[in-house]
This record gives C-alpha cells, structure tokens and sequence, in this order.
C-alpha cells in the first residue's frame, strides 16, 4: 500500500525512470535496440551438482550474460523479444498518430515491454493520454500481453479501469507469417479504440454521481474497512494511512478542485493515492511492482470504481 508523502510534487506515468524512450524507433526492432533489449534467451536443461538430468524443466537464459530469466516446462515455447512484439509494426503503419514511446524490462529482465503512445483525446472535456502497453515474459508469468493504460493529463492518474463492457487487457498470439500479424494489429486497435469509447462514457455516468463529504466518507469505508475488533494494530495502522492519504488527496489535490465532488472525483483520488506516492514499506523495486499492476490492474483502483459505479 502507499504512503503520503510527495503526493503533489513531480508527477510522472507508473513507467517514468523504469525504461529507455525510443521515440525515435520507426519499427519494434530499432524499438529493442535503443532500449537495449535486443538480446535473446536460450534454452537449457538443468542438471543438479552431481550431473543429473532434472527431466520436464529448462532454464532459460539470456544470452548476453547468462543470466537465468526463469525455470519452466521444457515444453514452454520462448519467444523472443523481437518476435513478440513484431505485430505492433502494423500498428504504426496503419494508425494515424500513434507511435513507440517507451521500452524496458522489470524484474531483471523476466518481463519485457514497450509502450505506444495514440493521439491525444478529449473525455468529459478533460486531456487524456491512451496508452497501448504491450508485456513478453521470459519466466512464463505471462504470455504476449496487451493492455490499455489511459492517463489523464492534469494529474497523470492511470484511470486503466477493469471496465465491464470493454476489456482492458487481451493476449495475442506470437505467429509469424505477416497475414497473423495484421490481424493481431487489427485486433490490438479496435480493443484499444473500443476501451477508449467505454471508458469515456463510464467516466461522463461517474461525473454525474455527485456525492457529498458524507458520501466520500461511506465510499472510503468501503474501500478501506476499518474494525478494530478483527484488526491487528499494524493493520489498523496501515488502513488508517491509507485512508488518511486518500482523503487528502481527494480533498486537497491540485487537479482536482475544479471537477465537482462526484465518483469520479473519488476515483481519481484512490489512483492518485495508488501510482504517485511511497509505499508504506518501500522496498528497491517497489517502483516495478506499482508498474507491474499497470499490466496486471491495480485492485485497490479497480474496487474504487466498482464503489464508485455504485453511488445512486
């Protein structure tokens, strides 16, 4: 969970500081090589110190420095970095406007991603940023994800809810014969276009649910319970933080004073809240493990919105 501290103070995507911008890229494979990606992992079976054949299982590891990526199945099939994100080229190609943006890899590079940017657009008459987040992973957490990562511009809250009506996360298939790879490019943009138009409709019914300081108050109870009875003191402690940094944010951020106390005001608190501020225990890769439920969602901003979506 997160902690107050520097809420307002130099706001910056989940992603800011974790990968190499690549801008510049005009296809993933320039993309890999400016973030410094382009290496590829290899199989290998795994023997124990005595010499024997651990059977079922392979290691695999990257090339460039031998490094063990991940322990899978023998029959888990590697694809590489290059190959898993080649469809993407067709995006490019045939949407206006959008463009490589960012490349990296988290966890020492068992899960790698690049990040396209689409046009900028306007919901509910506010600036948003969609965000195509494209995920590989060498350790078989994941497969080729692809998800949806809307940011609204004022504050740089990630609003990549667990809409209903329009996934936000899909999986593609890695082919590689050119006729696949356009139709996962198709795919990846209409989902994308899809989300987008969901999303700005969910937004606009949640800015109609306007909600006093007592309704604020039910909604946190909600989100974050608070029984004294059934909760350690570290527990108590760590709800009262939480709760407290939520309240604060929603009632003195900056960027939010001007949109009237709704659920849609509640919600950009809680993602304020979740993605800009320390964790109560900060460990070194805590900004990974935020970045990580960008891909993933991030439950404490999903429950936000289904309270949110409950308001009368």
């Amino acid at each position: 969970m997160i902690a107050e501290s520097g809420m307002f103070v130099g706001r910056k995507p989940t992603w800011a500081g974790l990968g190499e911008g690549v801008e510049e890229a005009k296809n993933s494979e320039e993309a890999m090589k400016l973030a410094r990606l382009d290496w590829d992992v290899v199989p290998q079976p795994i023997k124990t110190e005595s010499g024997i054949l651990l059977k079922g299982y392979q290691a695999n590891i990257r090339n460039i420095d031998n490094k063990v990526l991940g322990v899978t199945s023998d029959k888990y099939s590697i694809v590489q970095n290059a190959e898993a994100f080649s469809f993407t080229d067709e995006i490019l190609k045939n949407s206006l406007g959008v463009k490589y943006e960012t490349a990296g890899s988290v966890k020492g590079g068992k899960i790698v991603w690049l990040l396209a940017k689409m046009p900028e657009q306007l919901i509910t008459d506010e600036k948003f940023e969609p965000f195509v987040l494209f995920a590989n992973s060498h350790d078989g957490s994941l497969g080729v994800k692809v998800c949806m990562t809307p940011i609204r511009v004022a504050c740089q809250n990630t609003l990549n809810l667990a809409l209903k009506q329009a996934e936000r996360v899909w999986t593609c298939r890695h082919t590689g014969d050119i006729k696949s790879k356009m139709e996962e490019a198709k795919v990846a943009i209409f989902n994308a276009s899809h989300y987008m138009n969901n999303l700005e409709e969910e937004l606009g019914i949640l800015k109609m649910k306007k909600i006093d300081n007592d309704g604020f108050v039910k909604m946190l109870d909600s989100l974050v319970p608070i029984n004294e009875l059934k909760m350690s003191n570290r527990q108590l402690t760590n709800a009262k933080i939480i709760r407290n940094g939520i309240e604060r944010v929603y009632f003195d951020a900056p960027d939010l004073q001007d949109i009237e106390k709704s659920a849609y005001r509640f919600v950009n608190a809680v993602s304020d809240y979740a993605t800009h501020s320390e964790p109560l225990r900060k460990t070194p890769n805590y900004k990974e493990n935020i970045f990580l439920k960008t891909i993933n969602g991030n439950d404490l901003i999903d429950r936000s919105y289904l309270i949110a979506r409950k308001v009368a």
